[in-house]
Formats: C-alpha cells, sequence, structure tokens
C-alpha cells in the first residue's frame, strides 16, 4: 500500500512518519535508498566511517512530506501493531517504466551521485537515468538549509521537466515553485498501478455522506475524503458536482481504494502541515465541547482554542462496558487530554479516560534525568529488562542495573509484567532512548543526583556505580553518563592495594567530590567521605602538652569514671601520682556491642571499673578497652606487634574499625590494621556489609595474604575459616562472659530501676490495662512496672477483648532495659505453661549457635 507520509522524528537509525489517521510507521535506515544501504554496508565493512555517509537528522527534516510504501506489518509483544515503511525510489514506483514517463510528472527521487553539472538521482525506474542540473537544485539547497549540496541518499519530491529517447532519460527539477504548481492531468496518463500519494488533482464530488464523502478525478478515478480530510473551514458546504482541488493521500492497487484529502496545506505539492505547539502536548483541558460522534470511530472536539481533536473509540470511556453514547451529544463538554498530534490530518489526539489524563509521564520529554518511575516488565533480554513506563514509553534497564548484585539468573527475580519502580539513570527524548536502574541503593538514594558536570561541587557527596577498578583506582559513572575517577590513594581509610579485588563493577558507593572542572569533563572523587577525627579523636586530653607514657599497652590498670560523654567514658587512672586522664569508646566496654551500649547507660559517674587494658596511645589521649577476648589476646601473646611478625594463616583477635560497602577494616592491639573484602566476610552471601558486622564487634580473623612492600594485610571472617579447632571451649568462654556482664548489669541496674531488674522474662505478673490502640496493641501500669512502658502487641492479646480499667495477669516476653520498655502477652498458652529449669547445656548449645 501506497502512503502520503510525514517526518515526524529523524533519529540515526530510522524515521519515525506520520500517516493518515493518527496512525504512525518507521523507515528503518535500511529503506531509505540503494546507494544509502551501499554505503552503510561498506563502512560496515571498512569499520570505519565514511565521509560521504551522512547521517539521517543530516538529510531529513520534522515537518517534510514523503511517499512511502508499507513493506510489513509486525504484532508487538504488548498486542500493538508496528507499521515498517519503505521511501526507497525502487519500491514507491515500482508500479512506473520507462515508457509511462511523462513531462509534468511528480514522484520520488533519491540522490545516487553527486556530479560536475549536478546530481544524478535515481528514480527507482529500471533503464531510466534521471539527472538533476545544479539550477534546478540550488533554490531548494538553500531553502533546506542542510549544506552547500544534495547528499547522496537524500530523498527528493522530483517534477519530470523533460523526457528524452522514450524515456531513457528523464530531466528533473525540484525547485520549490515548479513543484509547487505541478497538477496531475489526464494527459500525464495515470493509472491505478502506478498512481502515486502526493499527486495534486482536480476532483469532482459525486455524493456528501455524514462521515465524507466520494469525488472523481482524472476521468475515471474514483476516490474517498473522509471526514477528518475535508477543509475545516468548508466542511458543511460541499455539494455533489462541485469541483475541488486535491491531493492522493493513500492508494490500495488490490482493493482499487484511493483515499484523498482536501486540507489546505496538501494542495500545494511540497507544503508542509501545520505543528502543534510544543507547550499543547500533554495539556489537559478542562472543557472540550463535542462537534461531532461516529459511532464506529469516535468523537471530534472543539478545543479551547478553537482547533480540532480527534478521540478513538477506545479513548471515549474507561472500558466497552462503560461507554455511553449519550454522553456525546453535540454540545457536550469532557475533560480531556492531548495525547498526540497528527500532522498528516492536522488534528490534535486526546484521551478521555482519567488513568492517561492524571498520568505523570505521555512522553519522553515529560521524564527527566533522576525521576523515580513506576513501570511493568515488558521483556527480558541478555542486554537488560524492558520495562514499560506508559503507553508510549518504554525504557531499558541494562543487566548491570537490575539488582545492587549481578544477577545471573534475573529471570528467576523478575517474571513479566511484574511492576518494578526504577529511576532514570539517562533519558534522550530526541532518540526515545530511556536508561533506568533497579539497583536499590540508587532508586532509594536521597543525596544529590549528578546529571552533568556542572552539578559537581567540591564537598558534594552523593551515590555512584563503579564501572571500572584497576590498579590506578576506580571509574565511578552517575546520571547522564557524568563520570569521574577515584585515585588509589582516595579508595579508602587504609591502603588497597588491588582495588579490583575490592571492588566489582556494578558496586553501588557514596562518593564525595574533590574536584571537578566542567569544560574538560573532569571529575576527581573519593571513597573517603570526611576527614573528621572518629568519636574517639573529638576527645581532647585537658592537658596542652601530651602526657608522658607511663604505661605499656595490654598494661591493666583499675580507673575512676569521671564524665559521661555521647561516645564514651572520660577516665582517670587509679593509683597513678600524676591523676593521668583516659578514654574509653562506649564499643570497647564489652565484647558484644549491645552489652556495651547498656553498660554504658546503666555507669555513672564516680564508678569504678576493674581491670581495664591500656590499647593506645593515640595523639593527646590514651585510650582503653574492657574488651575481655581482646585483654585476652594480648595477655597470652596471641597479637602481632607489627607488620613483620604477620604470617598468613595467623588467627588474630581483633575489632571492626570501619563496615565499608566493599568489605571491613579490622584493627588488631598495637595498631596493626588489615581488610576483609566482600566475599571472605561470611560463609554466607553478603547483599550489605552492614547486615553481617557493625563498628566496634570483637571478631577473630585469618590473615590470608600480605604486602610486604605496601605493608597491606588482607583478611578472613568466615567462621568456617576462623576457628581454631576448640569451638566449644571458645564457646563456653564467650557464654561465662557474657552472662559475667550481664550479672554485672543487673547489679548496676538495682541502684535506680528496681522496677525492671525484678522483670525477667517468663515471670507472670498482674498489671491493669492502661490504654486500647487503634493498630489493636494494649498499654498496661502497675506499682511493679513504674516509670517502664508496658505493651502487648495484638497477636500477643490473643481472643482476650480487654477494656481500660481491667486487671489482668500478663507473661513476661522481652525486657528493654535501655528503653525502658517490656513486652507481655495474655495468650493462655503461655499463662498455662509451667515454668521449666533450664539446663546449663541447652543454654550453652544455644549460645554456640547464635555465635557461629
Amino acid at each position: 500500500m501506497l502512503l502520503l507520509g510525514c517526518i515526524k522524528e529523524v533519529s540515526d537509525y530510522e524515521l519515525t512518519i506520520s500517516l493518515p489517521n493518527g496512525l504512525s510507521g518507521f523507515v528503518p535506515v535500511t529503506q531509505i535508498s540503494d546507494a544509502y544501504s551501499k554505503l552503510l554496508t561498506k563502512q560496515v565493512a571498512q569499520g570505519e566511517l565514511l565521509e560521504e555517509l551522512n547521517s539521517l537528522p543530516d538529510m531529513f527534516s520534522p515537518g517534510t512530506l514523503v511517499r512511502c510504501i508499507v513493506t510489513s506489518i509486525e504484532k508487538r509483544d504488548d498486542g500493538s501493531r508496528s507499521v515498517k515503511l519503505s521511501i526507497d525510489p525502487k519500491n514507491v514506483n515500482k508500479g512506473l517504466n520507462s515508457t509511462a514517463l511523462t513531462a509534468g510528472m511528480l514522484l520520488s527521487g533519491s540522490v545516487l551521485s553527486v556530479e560536475d553539472h549536478g546530481y544524478l538521482i535515481d528514480i527507482g525506474v529500471t533503464g531510466t537515468h534521471a539527472f538533476l542540473p545544479h539550477q534546478k537544485a540550488k533554490n531548494y539547497i538553500k531553502a533546506a538549509k542542510k549544506g552547500p549540496d544534495l547528499k547522496i541518499g537524500q530523498n527528493l519530491n522530483c517534477l519530470i521537466v523533460e523526457v528524452k529517447n522514450e524515456g531513457r532519460v528523464v530531466c528533473l527539477s525540484i525547485d520549490r515553485s515548479e513543484v509547487a504548481a505541478s497538477v496531475a492531468t489526464e494527459r500525464q496518463n495515470w493509472a491505478l498501478s502506478n498512481l502515486l500519494p502526493g499527486l495534486v488533482v482536480k476532483a469532482r464530488v459525486q455524493k456528501v455522506a455524514p462521515l465524507g464523502m466520494k469525488v472523481t478525478f482524472l476521468s475515471y478515478f474514483t476516490g474517498i475524503v473522509d471526514f477528518m480530510h475535508m477543509d475545516p473551514e468548508k466542511s458543511m458546504s460541499y455539494s455533489p458536482d462541485q469541483v475541488v482541488k486535491a491531493c492522493v493521500l493513500s492508494v490500495h492497487p488490490t482493493s482499487r481504494a484511493v483515499r484523498l484529502t482536501l486540507r489546505p496545506p496538501f494542495l500545494h505539492p511540497g507544503g508542509a502541515p501545520r505543528q502543534l505547539p510544543g507547550q499543547r502536548m500533554g495539556a489537559v483541558l478542562e472543557e472540550a465541547t463535542v462537534k461531532a460522534f461516529y459511532k464506529q470511530f469516535g468523537a471530534v472536539f472543539e478545543l479551547d482554542d478553537g482547533t480540532l481533536a480527534f478521540a478513538r473509540l477506545k479513548h471515549l470511556s474507561k472500558t466497552r462496558k462503560s461507554f455511553k453514547p449519550g454522553a456525546f451529544k453535540e454540545g457536550c463538554k469532557h475533560k480531556c487530554r492531548i495525547i498526540d498530534y497528527s500532522l498528516m490530518d492536522e488534528m490534535c489526539i486526546v484521551s478521555l479516560k482519567h488513568q492517561i489524563i492524571e498520568a505523570q509521564f505521555l512522553q519522553y520529554q515529560d521524564i527527566h534525568t533522576g525521576d523515580v518511575v513506576q513501570g511493568k516488565v515488558v521483556s527480558l533480554k541478555p542486554i537488560g529488562m524492558q520495562v514499560k513506563v506508559a503507553d508510549r514509553i518504554r525504557g531499558l534497564v541494562p543487566s548491570l542495573h537490575l539488582s545492587d548484585v549481578i544477577l545471573k539468573q534475573p529471570e528467576k527475580k523478575y517474571n513479566i509484567g511484574d511492576e518494578v519502580k526504577c529511576r532514570v539513570l539517562e533519558c534522550n527524548p530526541g532518540e526515545k532512548k530511556l536508561i533506568l536502574t533497579l539497583k536499590k541503593s540508587l532508586v532509594q538514594s536521597k543525596l544529590p543526583v549528578f546529571s552533568n558536570y556542572e552539578d559537581a561541587k567540591p564537598g558534594l557527596i552523593t551515590h555512584g556505580f563503579v564501572v571500572c577498578a584497576r590498579e590506578f583506582g576506580c571509574i565511578v559513572k552517575f546520571y547522564n553518563d557524568v563520570k569521574g575517577l577515584v585515585p588509589k590513594n582516595e579508595l579508602g581509610s587504609e591502603p588497597i592495594s588491588c582495588p579490583e579485588k575490592v571492588f566489582y563493577e556494578g558496586q553501588v558507593l557514596k562518593v564525595m567530590v574533590l574536584k571537578c572542572e566542567p569544560q574538560q569533563e573532569r571529575l576527581l572523587l573519593s571513597f573517603r567521605l570526611s576527614s573528621r577525627p572518629g568519636p574517639e579523636d573529638k576527645w581532647k586530653c585537658t592537658s596542652k602538652e601530651k602526657p608522658e607514657v607511663k604505661y605499656q599497652i595490654g598494661q591493666i590498670v583499675d580507673v575512676k569514671i569521671l564524665k559521661k560523654k555521647d561516645t564514651g567514658l572520660e577516665v582517670s587512672i587509679l593509683e597513678d601520682e600524676d591523676n593521668v586522664v583516659a578514654w574509653i569508646p562506649t564499643l570497647h566496654l564489652s565484647d558484644f556491642v549491645a552489652t556495651s551500649k547498656l553498660l554504658w547507660h546503666c555507669l555513672q559517674e564516680g564508678d569504678v571499673l576493674p581491670r581495664v587494658m591500656y590499647l593506645s596511645d593515640k595523639g593527646q589521649h590514651i585510650i582503653l578497652s574492657r574488651k575481655s577476648a581482646v585483654i585476652s589476646a594480648v595477655q597470652e601473646e596471641q597479637v602481632v606487634r607489627s607488620f613483620s611478625e604477620i604470617q598468613p594463616g595467623m588467627l588474630l583477635t581483633g575489632y571492626v574499625r570501619n563496615v565499608m560497602p566493599f568489605g571491613v577494616f579490622v584493627e588488631f592491639p598495637f595498631g596493626v590494621t588489615g581488610l576483609a573484602p566482600k566475599v571472605s566476610m561470611s560463609d554466607k552471601f553478603v547483599t550489605d556489609t552492614k547486615d553481617h558486622f557493625v563498628v566496634g564487634q570483637t571478631v577473630i580473623a585469618k590473615v590470608m595474604s600480605i604486602d610486604e612492600e605496601k605493608q597491606r594485610v588482607l583478611l578472613n571472617l568466615k567462621v568456617s575459616e576462623c576457628s581454631s579447632g576448640d569451638s566449644a571451649a571458645e564457646s563456653f568462654a564467650l557464654l561465662n562472659q557474657y552472662f559475667k556482664e550481664l550479672k554485672e548489669i543487673r547489679k548496676l541496674l538495682r541502684r535506680g530501676e528496681l522496677n525492671i531488674c525484678e522483670l525477667v522474662p517468663g515471670k507472670r505478673v498482674h498489671l491493669v490495662v492502661q490504654d486500647v490502640r487503634e493498630d489493636g496493641s494494649a498499654l498496661f501500669s502497675g506499682s511493679s512496672v513504674t516509670g517502664l512502658t508496658v505493651t502487648a502487641t495484638r497477636y500477643h492479646l490473643g481472643d482476650k477483648n480487654i477494656a481500660p480499667g481491667e486487671k489482668r495477669k500478663v507473661f513476661v516476653l522481652h525486657v528493654d532495659a535501655l528503653t525502658s520498655e517490656v513486652y507481655v502477652s495474655l495468650r493462655e498458652e503461655l499463662l498455662k505453661q509451667r515454668p521449666k529449669r533450664v539446663s546449663m547445656r541447652s543454654v550453652f548449645g544455644f549460645v554456640s549457635f547464635c555465635l557461629s
């Protein structure tokens, strides 16, 4: 089928063509012309750019009318159809032959070559050579503003000026005034087999009907003008036998159907349809007036600016069942949204569907880099996942961005039709290119978005993802292909010898901008987010000078608490004549992080802490530790005092100094530090390092390798690798220490929080219902729980209906001394249960399991 179309969009690989009746089609780059296809093939074979091969945007402009032929109609995954077209003259003009060519004919041509005196033009007629003199092309070239010459493959609307040698040679013109004045006549011997779209003819009205009219032209041709292609200003004044000027829109040789238009912009060959102002696309109109309703097609509306718009039947209501024809009588008003513009119909396409009117995104121009969008999985391919964001918007999630970790089998996590929440990495409306990410770290990030180099101000912190890890450092990418370098010395607070072993492609990390040169597109970054000192470094000795060192690492002292601060305890060392002041970080009060916080909560200024170990002398203050496992390791000489003593295979006791997305830094007594990469952190798969370790946690690490030249240590924290062989004894020692510290905490709590000390899990007490919340939970009060918040969740109320003021027997489930919260249950199966005596063997087994 032959059609007249209008170029709507131009990309490097295809032309988007507006077709009559609101349809669209696509011309692939391989369907421009034979000469252009040969250049493409040559460029691919040589592997380098050819000077004579121009891109489609260099040759075609939106708004240009072109003749095209349908080559195929393909069904998409979503059920819609894609119309493939060709503008190659050998396909469009295939009905013509040399003998049929006459002066005055208007047809499509494509530049074949550039010659000294003009151009050879391919008109697709076998045995015919077409020539376009420079004189007949200069006005067109000047108006087109596409360069000083026509380009190979450029599509032209050609007028035959002269025919020689029985059609074997023809002379052409593309002069705009000559082309615009051309009219097809009977003397040109047009036949149904070679009739071309775009021909302007004189037609006689044969019959006028509500949906259009029937006309005759060129003596014996019959055609149809539908209601959308009548001249809007004369649509009510057409009558039989009236002579009108018309343009052929489409020709279907099989069905012999010819459709024409009477709209003014098409009645002068080479003209261009009216464009829709950019700001109107996507506009929501509160009141659009129905001008006409066609039960088989849809409705025509008059918009607020007086222009006409068309809504297809499926866009008049949510479903066919909810459609009410009575609501579309002439004069009725409806709320609608402009969803498209048909260049070939010069009419807005609107929708009355609520979900489209309220849609956040309607076209690619509505989407901005960094936007969070909802989409539906359309397909899964090796390159990634295709996501449908809106009816006409689709994006690609590259395989690298399907998750925070690389998915080897994404089909096990995602199914076609799944709803997904993505973030826009890149959006190019001109190319309809939308790149998305599903990495939660990026989707949920609240940090600034770098979509251009001007956004990257020194000191700003944001999320980026690693695209390359090499010996020199890491390349980190952001949005809109903005990328920067993290040099080796900025990869972490500790030296990293092999970045490629620590970092991986696609890894999301926080980075800080050190320096940016927007003109050169250079960006220097750091993974060291702050040079601010750690909590213990903020504490300063009151003495202006560094005190004389009297103690050795590992020495045990008793201390008295002078002051409690948010991050630790300021203490004085007892039995010291100079009253040396030292610091115990909160996380060094115990091997157990939770217990450390509880101890800090219970201790008071003036309390004496026995058996505290001298750990280090940093800057102007002394750091002490109460970590029992660390103290034992030092006293038993299971430590290394310098880097030279470290050997692969050693088991060392230390504590977590920092948790990074790529691994954990562990510090040991005497200041030696090592890194446990993500892959060596746990026997289980590690997605987020923070789910496995916390700062201050006591750990046993195995030395995997050392780099003597760079003084770096790689560690392994896997339980399966870090057991000394007598795991039962180790677990029992940890358990014994844990209970010992709990006993100490209980003793400290008795000083001021007697109520909480008397409450233990399993105890039964009588309390009064204080309140029943909306979520079904209840609050309790009583003399035995004064100052405590006692809660029973909806589940633990069982089937009992309770009311404020009632006295109830409850079962204590959990006591949180830090928050003074107690959780209880009213369920009968717990209240009736007889208390069991727990053996040490069962407790030991449970704790061993938990510690492993």
